[in-house]
């Protein structure tokens, strides 16, 4: 599908999807849990059905009614023989890393598969703990496929690469027999996915304790059925706090204030970037608000400059981020510079727009053209634009909700529509 924006400000309230970040982790924490555990404000995403569909071959069971899911656990308990489970995890980063260490616990392992860029995704610091613990891996053609046994212990690896490595072990860890240790050898990024997670596992029973860099894992499969709603999610409010500053008036509700979500930082980033100054911003923990971020340097006014440093693990995301957030906004006649880990952004007052971009099957990449749209002089086209569907599937009815005037394109066989 392609979209086509006519460039208007926006105007009304709006209350982000709930949280997809969240959502994965009460999925699985409910699912390792005895009995049901009842999730409520649950939205159905691409990256949240893949890892409701991995849970199920796992062996969890889901019931639906309305945005409410009731998820009956597996009690932690390992299921020993039979063949490993196939897990496919759509495109979504977190499904693969959270679950690749806890199907070794429960199943001895699995085949995960995924689909556009997810499998080139590294997966060194799990590589090196399975060579060191003796634990199979094999990666050809697509599918990645692991077997052995998980064993309490220590786990050192690396803080700097992503935190959903920490995250995933943080789940399997608590099915073993004994207490285990994650120990990082590198300071942690993306501290707030941690948060996150932690607190989730204190909600469903988990007492993980911190020293000095270390996580200490209690064994002997602690989960407990807990219910939970689940957050509005910062990551998406991000987009209309970027509406906000390119003059739309945009009331943003449903947020937690004090959410551990680390997006939550885009509160006090609007403010730094309203003022009249130049503006460094440090996005190593917080990587995805980096094109809501881009867009709002890019219009918040002319000669400002924005500098966003410490990105480069962003060129390993749906798109090499990096390059597509400057692609798609200098299409439209913003000033940005890209460089190995950061962006150089000269801000304008309107962008001269006119022009039709690519969606790069990347949600937050579509979104972002659709605000910075809003400070345009011409329309402006986004092909694949259904991309969004991966973490806010009603993005566009939230868009012309607000004001946004938009046309859609269905895309024939020859058209040129991003897939």
């Amino acid at each position: 599908m392609n979209i086509t924006i006519t460039p208007n400000l926006l105007s009304g309230s709006i209350t982000p999807p709930p949280s997809k970040s969240q959502a994965h982790r009460l999925l699985i924490a409910a699912a390792l849990s005895p009995g049901v555990s009842v999730l409520s404000n649950v939205a159905l995403s691409q990256d949240i059905e893949a890892t409701i569909r991995c849970l199920e071959a796992l062996g969890a069971s889901f019931r639906w009614e309305g945005a409410t899911l009731a998820v009956t656990g597996l009690a932690g308990r390992p299921s020993a023989g039979g063949r490993l489970p196939e897990l496919d995890c759509g495109e979504s980063g977190s499904t693969l890393r959270f679950l690749i260490p806890i199907a070794l616990a429960l199943r001895g392992g699995g085949r995960f598969t995924g689909h556009g860029r997810l499998m080139e995704r590294p997966q060194g610091p799990y590589f090196d703990l399975f060579r060191e613990k003796g634990i199979a891996f094999a990666q050809q053609d697509g599918v990645l496929t692991v077997g052995g046994t998980l064993t309490p212990g220590v786990y050192a690896l690396p803080g700097n690469v992503s935190s959903q490595f920490v995250t995933g072990l943080l789940y399997a860890l608590p099915l073993l027999s004994g207490t285990s240790e994650i120990r990082l050898t590198t300071a942690l990024e993306s501290r707030g996915y941690v948060d996150m997670t932690l607190e989730v596992l204190r909600g469903f029973g988990v007492a993980v304790e911190e020293h000095d860099g270390s996580f200490l894992v209690p064994g002997g499969g602690v989960f407990r059925a807990h219910d939970q709603a689940v957050e509005a999610d910062w990551s998406n409010a991000a987009f209309w706090y970027a509406a906000a500053l390119l003059d739309s008036d945009v009331n943003i509700q449903g947020l937690e204030p004090h959410s551990t979500q680390g997006d939550a930082a885009i509160a006090g980033y609007y403010w730094t970037l309203a003022r009249p100054a130049e503006a460094e911003i440090d996005v190593s923990g917080c990587p995805d608000l980096v094109p809501p971020l881009a867009v709002m340097a890019a219009l918040r006014g002319d000669g400002m400059v924005t500098r966003l440093v410490n990105a480069a693990r962003l060129r390993i995301k749906e798109s090499d981020r990096l390059a597509t957030v400057t692609e798609v906004l200098n299409a439209l006649g913003a000033a940005v510079e890209e460089h190995p880990d950061y962006l150089v952004i000269r801000g304008r007052d309107i962008l001269p727009g006119g022009v039709t971009v690519s969606g790069h099957n990347d949600h937050r990449i579509a979104m972002m053209a659709a605000i910075a749209a809003t400070g345009c002089e011409a329309p402006v086209t986004i092909t694949g634009a259904e991309c969004v569907k991966k973490s806010y599937p009603n993005f566009w009815e939230d868009y012309e909700a607000l004001g946004g005037s938009i046309v859609r394109t269905e895309c024939e066989e020859a058209a040129p529509c991003d897939i």
